[in-house]
């Protein structure tokens, strides 16, 4: 594939470049494990500097699409979804930014007692019945993820909605609650007997748990969801800035 940038235009460098790496690593030869070329011989090729070059290079390795080890070179990463912590976005809307086709195995919803955890965290009683929403979510080819969330009453969902659409444009749309703040708590953990059936790994094997509690502009709890994780199929990426 010959690649070529436009120093006439008016998109950056770096981004032509990154655009044009990742028309290079869909290639069918870097897909099954081929080496790229070389930083020097790749910033010849385009007539960029090394550092243009590599501010690309690094948002391809950033997003988990690519691998680079010292003394070796770099190439495509195998495929695993991937998740970042910034700028968190519902499932849905952040699998559809990465162009990821996502399928619903089960959904189920009831009305539960929350236990007293749950109960706390969105500060009313226990003796208060709040929506559930279980689902089992993945790839077309097999699932990767088991969410269970909680949400306030205050949110003012029914039971009723669409829930195929992204969640917090459901919050927004319909009930004029806006999701402004997520924290989370990441951990591995061994799957038990649940959702190790439901995901399709063994009974004990090791799985990521993620708990997101979310809140509105307000700072008020609105959402307490866990989430289960493949190993094999999903990394959860972590972006620091200084």
């Amino acid at each position: 594939m010959k690649l070529k940038i436009n120093h006439n235009s008016h998109t950056p460098l770096h981004i032509q470049a990154e655009e044009l790496l990742r028309k290079l690593i869909a290639e069918e030869e870097y897909q099954n494990g081929k080496m790229l070329p070389n930083e020097v011989d790749l910033s010849k090729q385009l007539a960029i500097s090394r550092s243009t070059l590599r501010m690309a290079l690094n948002k391809l390795v950033y997003e988990g699409l690519l691998i680079r080890k010292k003394g070796v070179g770099t190439k495509v990463a195998e495929m695993a979804v991937s998740s970042k912590s910034m700028n968190w976005l519902s499932f849905s809307q952040e699998m559809a930014a990465r162009g990821i086709v996502i399928k619903d195995y089960e959904m189920h919803l009831t009305w539960v007692f929350p236990d007293e955890k749950i109960a706390n965290f969105f500060e009313i009683g226990t003796d208060k019945k709040i929506l559930k929403l279980e689902r089992l979510r993945g790839k077309p080819e097999w699932p990767f993820v088991y969410f269970i969330s909680y949400f306030h009453p205050r949110v003012g969902l029914t039971g009723e909605e669409d829930f195929r659409r992204p969640l917090y444009e459901i919050f927004e749309k319909d009930h004029s609650v806006i999701a402004t703040l997520s924290k989370e708590e990441i951990s591995a953990t061994a799957a038990d007997t649940f959702i190790a059936s439901k995901l399709g790994v063994d009974n004990g094997s090791p799985i990521l748990f993620r708990k997101r509690y979310v809140f509105d502009q307000g700072e008020r709890p609105i959402e307490y969801n866990l989430g289960y994780y493949r190993a094999d199929s999903f990394v959860y990426a972590v972006e620091s800035r200084r």
